[in-house]
């Protein structure tokens, strides 16, 4: 479910309670409270009456959950309906249907998890999930507004086919996006404020319809770097070339495919940000002419020529450009063993505030890998070299050294 290079590790520690509901959405979440433990949190859960008429507690206990309530008068558990009370970092509510969500808004305490979520005076996550006729009704939307007021931070759901077979806004959320909005929950929002733009992915400069020049990039270290930066707290855009990564909705994602239109998309966004992170594999050269036809096989003799002409270079524009207000972070992907002065000189050259650099021709690091093995060398000269990790944790660092700035 968690793609590699966006696995990070701040949520180890940590701990998380889940409230069930009533809704048959319940199945999607299993599978979040499973990922949630995989990578060292504390997960434990409570379960309406309803709940238990879609799943039982036992399928919870088995998961690994603990403690797994369900019975505000057990003997055995006295004040249970005091728990979570201070102790998890999180109450996540999900599924959420519109009979708790009317709960939580009027204070209402008549069963174990409104009692619990009267009693929790620490973050709250919602996560609705009901037919979309009970979410849009005029109750729901005020009770949910409700909410938002009261500092409760609400995992709208999405539009398309409900389990009861109508389509329309209801379904609960995707599951991974849930999953990194409890992350983003739990972390300190340390980057608040912060307008992070990045570029990500290759470019492909087309000579024919169908032909292209690019390279290996697939934008998983931008991802990485841009889900870090949103985790916490940053205002992300990326601009990023084709790639098949995840991010969440709330990234702004400009698609382009060529480096002259990420040129233009970049340097249109600069003087909006704080920080530029230029992790993109940019095309050094493109084609000079582009043929309006598909070049046919049979037509080329012996052999095909191709005359390229330079691209603009993105980073030395915006270093040129560069505020003492900004910060700006470029890449350097090499293969000479002497990439560590190849990096210095092209901080000074671009006038940069850093450089990450690494050797592309290392095993499993650089392009389409989902670990990376980096030196990160300052405008000082002072290097940090990282060792091979997830490309989130490398991530995390480059971003902890951009804080500390």
């Amino acid at each position: 479910m968690i793609p590699k290079y966006l696995d990070f590790t701040y949520q180890e520690g940590k701990s998380i309670h889940f409230a069930i509901t009533g809704s048959i959405a319940f199945f999607k979440v299993l599978e979040l409270i499973r990922n949630l433990i995989k990578r060292g949190s504390s997960v434990s859960c409570s379960l309406t009456k309803a709940a238990r008429e879609f799943v039982t507690p036992l399928t919870f206990k088995a998961l690994g959950c603990d403690p797994v309530q369900f019975d505000m008068f057990s003997l055995s558990e006295t004040y249970s309906h005091l728990y979570p009370g201070v102790d998890p970092d999180i109450f996540v509510v999900a599924p959420a249907t519109a009979n708790i969500i009317a709960k939580i808004a009027h204070g209402i305490a008549d069963d174990l998890v409104s009692t619990q979520l009267l009693a929790y005076n620490k973050k709250i996550l919602v996560a609705p999930a009901m037919n979309p006729r009970m979410y849009n009704a005029p109750q729901t939307q005020k009770n949910i507004q409700t909410l938002k007021d009261m500092g409760i931070e609400i995992i709208f759901p999405e539009t398309g086919d409900v389990a009861c077979g109508e389509k329309g806004t209801g379904r609960l959320a995707d599951i991974l996006y849930i999953y990194f909005r409890i992350l983003k929950a739990i972390i300190p929002q340390d980057m608040d404020g912060q307008k992070v733009l990045i570029t990500m992915g290759p470019t492909r400069e087309f000579f024919d319809p169908v032909r292209f020049w690019s390279n290996p990039s697939s934008g998983k270290m931008g991802a990485a770097l841009a889900v870090a930066a949103w985790l916490r707290g940053a205002k992300v855009t990326c601009i990023s070339g084709p790639t098949d990564v995840w991010l969440p909705n709330d990234i702004e994602v400009i698609d382009v495919v060529s480096a002259e239109q990420m040129f233009n998309e970049t340097l249109s966004r600069w003087k909006d940000s704080n920080i530029g992170i230029l992790c993109a594999a940019v095309c050094d050269f493109r084609p000079k002419n582009l043929h309006s036809q598909k070049l046919k096989k049979d037509s080329i003799k012996s052999s095909l020529i191709i005359e390229f002409e330079k691209n603009p270079d993105i980073l030395a524009k915006l270093g040129n450009l560069k505020t003492t207000n900004q910060i700006l972070i470029g890449f350097a992907a090499e293969t000479d063993q002497n990439f560590k002065e190849l990096a210095i000189e092209k901080i000074k050259r671009k006038n940069l505030d850093w450089i990450v650099a690494n050797k592309i021709n290392e095993r499993e690091v650089g392009f389409g890998a989902d670990t990376n093995e980096v030196v990160i060398i300052d405008k000082y000269g002072e290097i940090q070299p990282i060792s091979k990790m997830s490309k989130s944790d490398v991530a995390w660092r480059i971003l902890d050294l951009v804080n500390k700035k």
